[in-house]
């Protein structure tokens, strides 16, 4: 039986060619956690209300519909690439340009023109699908109706028209979340599952299963994540489908995906494959840069960031406190190197 991922169609990884070679795919947490895409393959029309334990999305589409999981492609791009310039020390912009060419080989989409056709239509529905929610990014509530990119345009062409490359401007939103690490990484088979369903099984798995042994959810709150719009026998049909071919093939990225022996939950369990962070993330508080600053005068506290980040991540460290964990590195910098 021939597996159920996609083909692999740039096995050299000669992608990310731009300005960051070789980022690891990341995406938000925010919208990890919650629905905030699309499972549909055709035009989903539908306003959309979302509420668990106190947080709300309302998602209202545009007249070509709300962004698809697939559509996410094209953040996880644009995070990956932030991410990696922030664990560089680099300063970092909500406006991200790239080669298109770059962006379809990087999430294993097709480089026809069909490709670069399915390309725009998503950057179409990203920008159009405007979102209000009470969910922070970076400790911050954005309160005005936004979209998941703010805008998107071809910057150059080739002499046949097709798309060469492209700026994205970044919502505040997905952009607070960047700047605080709230990210996770993701494995790069996720970008060979062929149904909606599984990218969004595989995201909540990576969400809540993590680096833990197992994660256990109820089917009906397991739908309300998924933000399935189907009856609760069809999503259970759907999601069998996913599990029999997991049984099969083992082909779900991380995780294994089956149903509890009384066939009343789903079970998540780790294959011990899931991604290891490169560096320690962690929410920094508003407050905490200013406290470095004041502790390490003349020091990047950009660049003490990310070498405090690289230090925890050698020595297994997981602060309790990271702000004031981050305050007292900076000071220590300080007093064994002075001023710079």
């Amino acid at each position: 039986m021939s597996s159920p991922l996609l083909p692999d169609r740039h096995p050299q990884r000669d992608f990310f060619v731009c300005d960051i070679i070789n980022a690891a795919p990341k995406a938000d947490v925010g919208s990890m956690e919650h629905p905030i895409f699309s499972l549909s393959t055709k035009p989903d029309l539908r306003p959309r209300h979302y509420e668990h334990n106190g947080l709300t999305v309302d998602i209202k589409p545009s007249s070509d519909g709300i962004a698809t999981v697939h559509d996410r492609d094209i953040l996880i791009f644009c995070i990956s690439q932030l991410i990696r310039a922030l664990n560089d020390g680099r300063e970092v912009s909500q406006i991200v340009r790239f080669q298109a060419s770059d962006l379809l080989r990087a999430t294993n989409r097709m480089t026809t023109g069909r490709g670069y056709d399915l390309l725009k239509a998503a950057m179409e529905r990203l920008a159009g699908t405007r979102i209000s929610t009470n969910i922070t990014t970076g400790g911050k509530e954005v309160f005005e109706t936004f979209g998941l990119i703010e805008s998107a345009r071809i910057v150059r062409q080739t002499r046949e028209g097709r798309m060469q490359e492209i700026e994205i401007k970044l919502s505040d939103w997905v952009f607070n979340a960047i700047r605080a690490h709230e990210v996770l990484t993701i494995s790069r088979d996720y970008f060979r599952l062929r149904r909606p369903l599984e990218r969004r099984l595989y995201e909540l798995a990576r969400k809540h299963c993590g680096n833990q042994r197992e994660w256990v959810i109820g089917l009906d709150l397991l739908q309300k994540k998924c933000g399935s719009s189907s009856t609760s026998f069809e999503f259970r049909r759907l999601v069998a489908n996913v599990i029999r071919e997991d049984e099969a093939h083992s082909h779900m990225p991380d995780y294994s995906v089956r149903f509890s022996p009384d066939d009343t939950k789903v079970v998540f369990r780790n294959r011990g494959s899931a991604p290891i962070a490169e560096v320690f993330e962690a929410y920094l508080d508003a407050e905490a840069h200013e406290e470095a600053r004041a502790a390490a005068p003349g020091w990047d506290v950009r660049y003490l960031e990310v070498e405090w980040r690289r230090w925890c991540t050698n020595e297994e460290i997981e602060p309790k406190h990271p702000s004031r964990h981050f305050v007292r590195f900076c000071r220590t910098w300080y007093e064994k190197r002075g001023a710079p």
